[in-house]
């Protein structure tokens, strides 16, 4: 079977693993330390917090927001589900929006359609990779979380997806650009959220014991000052990702190769609408190739397509279709989008043979 996602590892991933093992060092320690480093360095952030998961990084930056408690939060109805789940456990109403057909992205428009004197921030998805439109978003006046889970090589001009609003986030999970067993981070320009942040992942605990043993006396001793389940990475996660950013730009290259090869390949046929491309002064991850199939066929597509071997899927399921929401909105481009919308395989360990199958696989589809 050709898998929908995947990542490329191999003997870089294990070295700096056995280096880890060697020194007796799984939890958190150096090699998280020097992830997050490297990672902010290459990104032109000025710190990341590393923690246990995307999933994690989305709650942790919220309540390092500290915004109202029941106060709205806008984010796409067109969005993995953790992105809601985040702004419900901290104590927020998520408020979903609609996106846009052809990049699945939230608009500024599609954003104040549902703004209100509740609204506290909003949540922006970099769909696939492709950048937000960011500046009209941030005009708005309301502060901005950047979900960069698909954008972690994505660029607006010379800034990263993830360093332009007020907080950002990664996921590092096994399926990711940047694949690690499952692993995330946030960001900020505001120091405050950043050393908030840090100290929340530990169970609101600013420093270890070993820490604080330079300059405390009894330092097995704490004080926590806010709720927080404990969120930490560890150095077996850190090591893969050090190997994984060191190979970034190869395995970006293979996406790229693979996803201009599905845009000369699909420009003509009739029934399939491609991705858009990063428009001028954009830079994309190609996270993922999502095609719509506008002739009403696109559960005989992904059927024809696994009887053949290759395995699809769809990103995301609306949320607001969710019962736990109780929404009764009607948001017509991410319900055209659950219709029509089909990921197709597109990551660093496909060969050439499989790029070439899957093609003929989708051109030879009749419906």
């Amino acid at each position: 079977m050709i898998s929908v996602f995947g990542s490329l590892v191999g003997p870089e991933e294990l070295e700096e693993i056995r280096t880890s093992i060697e020194n007796q060092w799984m939890g958190l320690g150096p090699k998280v330390k020097q992830f997050e480093e490297d990672f902010a360095t290459r990104l032109g952030l000025p710190s990341l917090v590393m923690v246990d998961s995307g999933s994690n990084a989305l709650y942790l930056a919220l309540k390092a927001m500290n915004l109202p408690r029941g106060s709205e939060v806008i984010l796409p109805a067109f969005t993995w589900i953790a992105c809601a789940q985040a702004v419900a456990l901290n104590g927020l109403k998520p408020v979903f929006c609609d996106v846009d057909l052809e990049t699945q992205n939230v608009t500024a428009e599609t954003i104040s359609a549902q703004m209100s004197d509740k609204t506290s921030a909003v949540m922006i998805v970099h769909y696939a990779g492709k950048p937000v439109e960011m500046a009209k978003i941030m005009a708005l006046g309301v502060p901005v979380l950047e979900d960069a889970a698909h954008a972690v090589d994505s660029k607006i001009g010379e800034r990263y997806c993830g360093g332009i609003g007020a907080v950002g986030c990664y996921s590092f999970d096994a399926v990711k650009n940047l694949a690690t067993p499952e692993g995330g981070g946030v960001t900020s320009s505001d120091p405050a959220i950043l050393e908030r942040a840090r100290r929340l992942r530990y169970c609101g605990i600013a420093k270890s014991g070993f820490e604080a043993a330079t300059n405390k006396a009894r330092w097995w001793e704490y004080q926590i000052d806010d709720f927080c389940p404990k969120l930490l990475p560890n150095d077996i996660v850190a090591s893969i990702g050090l190997a994984q950013l060191r190979k970034l730009d190869t395995c970006q290259a293979t996406r790229r190769r693979i996803w201009e090869q599905y845009q000369g390949e699909f420009e003509n046929v009739s029934w399939l609408a491609r991705p858009v491309d990063a428009a001028p002064g954009e830079q994309h991850s190609y996270f993922t190739y999502n095609i719509r199939v506008v002739n009403g066929k696109r559960d005989e597509l992904a059927r024809h397509l696994l009887d053949k071997g290759i395995y699809t899927t769809l990103r995301y399921h609306p949320l607001h279709y969710y019962p736990i929401y109780e929404s009764n909105l009607k948001l017509p481009m991410s319900e055209q989008l659950n219709e029509e919308a089909l990921c197709i395989p597109l990551h660093p360990r496909l060969s050439s043979a499989d790029v070439e199958t899957i093609v003929a696989a989708i051109r030879g589809f009749n419906g």
